[in-house]
């Protein structure tokens, strides 16, 4: 039965949650990806070239004797890829192979210039990851160049010699580039690893159909689930699908992420779910500058100061019974809170007696950036706190005389405890190794944009 259960947990982490309504993102790789990756693609893929070359049979007289021929330095001279629209990446490399024959009595070295072409599809894998395969590949020679032991060849040797190398890398080549790129899904597989949001909350990204690609950049559609002690968090109204306009962000960054209104509000309703957004606010009695007490609320409310002739400290309990909205305007970005909030005051006996219970509104700024791959806030409020009684033990409120008080004890400690829970941020869609750099977060119409750079780092 346990066995059972485990893989049934497994099994909704790793497959899409199907008929729910799960939030939309977009991830674009622009062609200044490409640029970077031609830079730090040279080194990986001259370890991938360097293929090892069986013995040559060299004919001395009547005998063939085999001849060793070594490898001895790759160097890739020209990297260059480029989209095609509706498939995906056309490498073009050029590189040097410098090769030993260990004849007798002289070794022969030589040079070969080699043009590399091959077409690469990408698609989408069966559990939501991009997947890369080589389609195509060629390999273009050109004559090789004798850097030593000239004095002992013979152009028929040399013709041979070529023919020998030539035969072997015309297969060997594309093999090693395709395993280089089998490599490269193996990384990408990592973009549907679980990552954490909170001490019993994670959110997993996965793609939902197969890239779309142009001639300008790559884009994948991808849902966000976030799940509560292994439970997705579904949306009680149906996300609308996402898609990602044109021109948004920075026109020469790496990457342009989307992310959806929906996906704000899934993180959102996680939070309230979670009980994350609850609090208690105490204060201390022997404090100087606490007003939370007894004594203070006495001088607003009558009632107060006649059941406790003697100053007490106080305690407020927050709770968010109702999930926070978010709201996006172009460059603005606002969240509403509704908490209720029971205000408590310790009595004799040590037990807490219930005062009165406030509904409170609260309208917040939000301000988003991105710090290691992570979508976080801070907030401030705006304008006043909105209040009303919703009960009260102690009579007559005037909630006009409990604003400035409340503005003091409730809302710098409310501010302090939520943007500490933004602060510990989303993951935004990633991969191992490979981090978001000098990013720019723009509030558009309904949704949000991350331009950034990327930065693989092993």
């Amino acid at each position: 039965m346990t066995r059972a259960c485990g893989l049934g947990l497994l099994l909704a982490l790793l497959l899409p949650v199907v008929g729910a309504s799960i939030p939309g993102t977009v991830v674009r790789l622009n062609k200044a990806v490409l640029s970077y990756v031609s830079e730090i693609g040279k080194a990986p893929l001259q370890r991938a070239l360097q293929v090892t070359v069986p013995h040559f049979l060299d004919q001395r007289g009547e005998v063939l004797q085999p001849t060793r021929v070594q490898i001895l330095n790759v160097q890739v001279t020209h990297l260059h890829l480029n989209f095609i629209d509706g498939f995906g990446v056309r490498l073009l490399a050029a590189a040097n192979f410098t090769f030993k024959v260990f004849r007798v009595p002289e070794p022969l070295e030589l040079m070969l210039p080699v043009v590399l072409l091959a077409d690469a599809r990408v698609d989408q894998g069966s559990i939501g990851t991009p997947v890369v395969s080589i389609s195509s590949c060629l390999s273009l020679f050109s004559n090789a160049i004798v850097l030593h032991g000239n004095h002992s060849v013979t152009s028929a040797l040399l013709i041979r010699v070529q023919q020998h190398i030539k035969a072997v890398l015309r297969n060997k080549l594309c093999l090693g580039i395709s395993n280089l790129v089998q490599g490269l899904n193996v990384h990408l597989g990592t973009l549907i690893g679980l990552n954490p949001v909170g001490p019993e909350s994670q959110i997993r990204y996965f793609m939902i159909s197969a890239p779309n690609v142009t001639k300008d950049y790559i884009s994948l559609d991808i849902n966000a689930v976030l799940f509560l002690l292994g439970k997705p968090i579904i949306l009680s109204v149906n996300a609308t699908p996402f898609t990602l306009p044109e021109h948004v962000g920075t026109n020469s960054s790496m990457a342009t992420v989307g992310l959806s209104q929906d996906l704000f509000d899934s993180a959102l309703l996680l939070m309230q779910k979670a009980g994350a957004l609850n609090m208690d606010i105490t204060g201390q009695l022997k404090s100087d500058d606490n007003p939370l007490n007894t004594s203070m609320l006495g001088q607003l409310i009558p009632e107060v100061a006649r059941q406790f002739p003697n100053p007490m400290p106080m305690v407020l309990k927050v709770r968010l019974g109702t999930t926070p909205v978010v709201t996006l305007h172009t460059n603005n970005a606002t969240l509403w809170l509704q908490p209720f909030v029971e205000v408590l005051a310790a009595a004799s006996n040590s037990a807490f007696q219930s005062l009165f219970s406030l509904n409170v509104g609260v309208n917040l700024s939000l301000q988003l950036s991105v710090s290691k791959a992570k979508l976080q806030g801070t907030t401030s409020v705006l304008g006043e706190v909105q209040l009303t009684v919703a009960s009260s033990n102690v009579g007559f409120i005037d909630t006009d005389q409990l604003r400035e008080l409340v503005g003091t004890v409730f809302e710098k400690p409310l501010l302090d405890h939520l943007n500490a829970l933004l602060g510990m941020g989303v993951v935004l869609p990633n991969v191992v190794n490979l981090h978001y750099v000098t990013p720019e977060v723009f509030v558009l119409e309904g949704y949000v944009v991350v331009s950034s750079g990327l930065l693989y780092q092993r």
